[in-house]
């Protein structure tokens, strides 16, 4: 979603799943916190390790890519309203915590919370102190709002010729939409995705009811912010990237442009099956569960019917090629229904995993949490946070052998490094502080 305008104890990973990306110059230097992160992966100095990172954003789109960059090391400072902070705060399941979802604890991850209103001019005097000090800026408001605070592209290069910019939107920083409201829910329809999900001849529906356009945005916001460091260790300038949620979502629609412009073929919804291959869907087990099964290749298939048990079915005269088979579509998914409808899904899944057919289960979050895959890749973190105990969110990805990533720390409580930031990275008395907060600056 992007944004409208509008202390925690020491933690534990139990499993670190990793990633990264290479190292860029940066105007900050490691911080004691960092060089504790270092310590503990065995003296490994983290990719990412002294970049400091502003989080001005809500919600998500935009701010994962400071997730990201903050499990590979860099120092991310959260700024955030002093009243209501990140929106993403009350957003999803309430947890015992008042100022934090289960949604804010997980993706509010590898940050310190700095209060500060940008509405006010002493507001915007400290954030520009701040990205004096930094590398990169992430914000994610409607275009224009940044501008309007005062803190538009030439106010921000004044402050520091070196910042990396990542501005994620809607429909991005121009075109006749820019002002336009953005959410992962539009951008899903408005890239075409959404036409795409559900059965031939009913109701489009959300695909998955989670918000990817805004993982995908901020995932190209990370390579976007690498790409733009790597440049400015040649050059020593920063520059802006800009990001639509809509164009993320577009550009992972693979040959539906072509079709249409070579051909005028539009694709329409297609319920669990694909075009491309047959059998290629989800099928219901005997007990009740879900199989995916892919058979794209006509090996694939012919060793799908021998386990089966019809090895017939895969003969010249039958469906041993894909043209026949996506001729008798009906017939060859019925036939893979009344096999799977016969078996348990552990029964489905043995045949097809001993006879090297490409199976899955359609997992849910219970199923999930008991997978011995998910156990050993380290997918699910598990970190200990005071007065809610063990938390499990998503674990870092990707993984890296020499420099893997981690947790730092869940969701911060709001503010609680503001004044850590101001009085040790700012330089600011502590008498002043105390009249910045009177006034409601921070």
């Amino acid at each position: 979603m992007a944004g409208e305008p509008s202390s925690t104890k020491d933690v534990r990973q139990q499993a670190e799943v990793t990633g990264g990306a290479s190292d860029g110059p940066t105007a900050a230097s490691p911080t004691s916190s960092e060089e504790e992160h270092e310590n503990s992966l065995g003296g490994s100095r983290l990719p990412m390790s002294g970049l400091r990172v502003i989080d001005v954003g809500t919600f998500l789109a935009g701010p994962y890519a400071a997730s990201i960059l903050g499990e590979f090391g860099a120092e991310v400072l959260k700024v955030e309203h002093p009243v209501a902070g990140d929106p993403m705060r009350r957003f999803g399941t309430a947890s015992k915590r008042h100022d934090a979802t289960l949604a804010w604890l997980s993706e509010g991850r590898n940050r310190k919370s700095v209060t500060l209103d940008l509405r006010q001019r002493e507001g915007v005097e400290l954030f520009l102190k701040l990205v004096a000090k930094s590398d990169v800026l992430i914000e994610n408001f409607r275009p224009g709002t940044m501008e309007e605070w005062g803190l538009g592209w030439e106010e921000l290069r004044q402050a520091n010729r070196g910042l990396v910019m990542l501005r994620v939107s809607g429909y991005g920083q121009s075109g006749p939409y820019r002002r336009r409201s953005g959410f992962a829910h539009i951008a899903h329809g408005f890239a075409g995705l959404s036409y795409l999900a559900g059965f031939p001849g009913e109701t489009p529906v959300v695909p998955g009811t989670v918000p990817l356009g805004d993982y995908l945005s901020s995932l190209y916001g990370a390579i976007g912010i690498l790409l733009a460091l790597r440049h400015r260790e040649v050059s020593g300038e920063g520059q802006i990237i800009d990001i639509g949620i809509y164009e993320a979502v577009f550009r992972q629609m693979d040959e539906i442009a072509a079709a249409y412009g070579l051909f005028g073929k539009v694709r329409e919804r297609e319920g669990a099956g694909s075009f491309v291959a047959v059998p290629h869907g989800h099928f219901r087990t005997v007990d009740d569960k879900w199989v995916a099964i892919a058979c794209t290749t006509d090996r694939m298939f012919e060793r799908f019917a021998a386990v089966m048990g019809r090895p017939e079915l895969a003969a010249a005269d039958r469906y041993g090629n894909q043209r026949q088979r996506l001729a008798a579509r009906e017939e060859v998914n019925r036939l893979v229904i009344e096999w799977v409808g016969s078996l348990t899904r552990e029964q489905v899944m043995r045949r097809c995993v001993d006879g090297e057919v490409p199976v899955g289960k359609l997992n849910s979050i219970a199923d999930i949490f008991e997978d011995e895959h998910f156990q050993a890749r380290g997918n699910l973190a598990r970190l200990c946070e005071e007065g809610l105990g063990e938390v499990v969110i998503p674990g870092v990805v990707p993984t890296l052998s020499e420099t893997p990533g981690r947790i730092s720390n869940l969701g911060p409580p709001l503010g609680n490094a503001t004044y850590e930031i101001l009085r040790e990275l700012l330089g600011i008395p502590a008498q002043e502080i105390r009249r910045l907060r009177q006034r409601r600056i921070i």
